[in-house]
This record gives structure tokens, sequence and C-alpha cells, in this order.
């Protein structure tokens, strides 16, 4: 699999607090293309994010509640990568509606239950955040 994208996302009710504080410790800046989802932005890259979860209860971590974040992949070929990461025994949580469209993800998990994301159309979805 060839990524042309990957983003760390983390769950938080407090987006702003908890991007601030990523990129911090990065040395980047925040971005935020959406009420629901920050970014942190190093040198033109985006290594992670911050997602909008307003019932998100903070972990305990390592001996209680578990940590709470997925990867976003980004990918050429939904289709392709689908059956890819299927056959290696991922779970396919949540469809996208339309394939087709110019961006798009589906929510997966590994065995283990980790969430995950297959993306498409990385410099569209890019073009629309830059506004």
């Amino acid at each position: 699999m060839s990524f042309i994208q990957q983003i760390v996302v983390l769950d938080a009710a407090d987006v702003e607090a908890v991007a601030s504080f990523w990129a911090g410790v990065h040395g980047g800046t925040v971005r935020r293309p959406d009420p629901d989802w920050y970014e942190v932005e190093v040198d033109g890259t985006f290594p992670l994010a911050v997602q909008h979860a307003p019932d998100h209860v903070r972990p305990q971590w390592p001996d209680g509640r578990p940590q709470q974040i997925h990867l976003d992949l980004y990918v050429e070929d939904i289709r392709a990568e689908h059956e890819r990461v299927m056959a290696l025994g991922a779970e396919l949580l949540q469809s996208a509606e339309d394939l087709d469209a110019e961006t798009g993800f589906q929510v997966y998990a590994d065995p283990a239950g980790h969430p995950f994301c297959l993306c498409w159309g990385w410099n569209a979805w890019r073009a629309e955040m830059d506004g």
C-alpha cells in the first residue's frame, strides 16, 4: 500500500485545547478548516488532527478506560485497498455512501478493534480545506 498521506487523529471534547497543545509540542500551528476538525500544520505537513467528539471520556490508560485514537490513511484506489485490508483481517465498521465521490472515507477496525479510516481524494480534500 502506498499512502498519499497518513494522519493521526485524536478525539477530544475540547478540540481547540488539544490541537493547541500538540501544535506547541510539534512547533507548528493550528488550522481550523472545519468547526469539528482542527489540524496541526508543521512545515506544510499535517501529522496530526483533532476531531470533535462531544462525548469523549478521558482515558485512564494504562489501567482503566482505553486510549482513543485512530489513523486516517489516504489511498489512491479505495476499492483495491479495501480488498487488501479485508484480506489482512480488517473489519468494515462504516461504509461510504459513494465510493465514486471525489473524496470520502470508510471506517475499519484492525483485528484487536483499533479503528482506522481508508480515505481518498487527498488533493481535492486539501483544496477544499484550504478554501
